[in-house]
């Protein structure tokens, strides 16, 4: 199994600066939420494409030769929208194949961003299959959305990114789908700093495999299926998160929704149920941070239509 060194995520950093935006850090005042913790949101759902997957994706078109065929890749939607961006930022086309759970605002960006959609029924683990076989056919380069050395490299940019911006920090709340996103930033801190994972409680791919000591498939579903919802984790990832990554905690759809609403209501910052899911597992209470506890938490996406988060 590769492994994903500091060296990694430092190479894949200076390869993507010129195509990627750093994200700010939003600190929260004293006994934000009602509770005891220091607590910094770090803002990944400005990235371009509308969340951090923009980082995997352009290390992987970077880091490797891509063919006349161009690309293929599966996605819930944010990784087939940062494919679709970085491909068309480099001069490539892209095939993005997608779950008919997919949002139809997350299509929409894909199109936008001059990716060719093919809806399959199904999870995202159909939408995989279908992906693999026209690659098959093609010759196009796969793009994997998380279990990937270079996809992992990528992401892990946050984890330096958040060392050079905070000067302290206990805790890092990830959300966690297929694991590329915690696995890079686990790969970076080398359990320095407790990273813990944030996983719906309708999509436990994180969870179950710690319980099993090995990746399995489980059911998906709930409102943030279509970024979380991997019917299985990665082998990579979870290579990375069985030696980094402190625990999981699982959270209700109702608590993803009441942090997304919080977010728009108080800061004006539309995220995504993925996007809100770390956020959740403060605002719900199924993490209860300790007294002074340095928390950083990840709002990894936003693409999702305004007009679903009320006024």
């Amino acid at each position: 199994m590769t492994m994903i060194s500091q060296d990694d995520i430092e190479v894949a950093a200076r390869r993507i600066r010129a195509h990627i935006r750093r994200t700010p850090v939003l600190a929260l005042e004293a006994g934000a939420f009602g509770l005891p913790a220091a607590l910094t949101l770090k803002l990944e759902l400005l990235q371009h494409a509308g969340s951090f997957k923009a980082r995997g994706a352009f290390n992987n078109l970077l880091a490797r030769a891509v063919p006349a065929s161009g690309l293929v890749a599966a996605s819930g939607g944010n990784h087939g929208a940062a494919v679709a961006f970085a491909a068309r930022a480099l001069g490539h086309k892209a095939e993005i194949f997608v779950p008919s759970i997919a949002s139809p605002a997350k299509i929409k960006r894909i199109e936008e961003l001059g990716g060719s959609v093919t809806i399959v029924p199904g999870a995202y683990a159909e939408a995989l299959a279908a992906a693999n076989a026209r690659q098959a056919q093609s010759g196009a380069m796969s793009v994997h959305a998380f279990d990937a050395p270079e996809t992992i490299a990528g992401q892990g940019s946050i984890a330096l990114e958040l060392d050079a911006q905070l000067t302290s920090i206990d805790t890092i709340l990830v959300a966690v789908g297929g694991g590329g996103l915690i696995a890079g930033i686990a790969a970076w801190f080398r359990g320095r700093v407790n990273v813990v994972g944030v996983e719906p409680s309708s999509c436990p791919t994180l969870e179950r495999a710690f319980a099993m000591k090995a990746p399995v498939d489980v059911a998906v579903g709930g409102i943030a299926a279509d970024a979380l919802g991997a019917s299985r984790i990665g082998n990579l990832p979870f290579a990375i998160a069985k030696d980094f990554v402190e625990g999981v905690v699982l959270v209700e759809d109702a608590a993803i929704r009441d942090a997304q609403s919080l977010l728009w209501r108080d800061f004006r910052l539309a995220a995504e149920p993925g996007g809100a899911t770390a956020l959740a597992a403060l605002t719900s209470g199924v993490y209860r941070p300790r007294v002074g506890e340095k928390i950083a938490i990840i709002l990894c996406g936003g693409n999702v239509d305004p007009a679903s988060l009320g006024k």
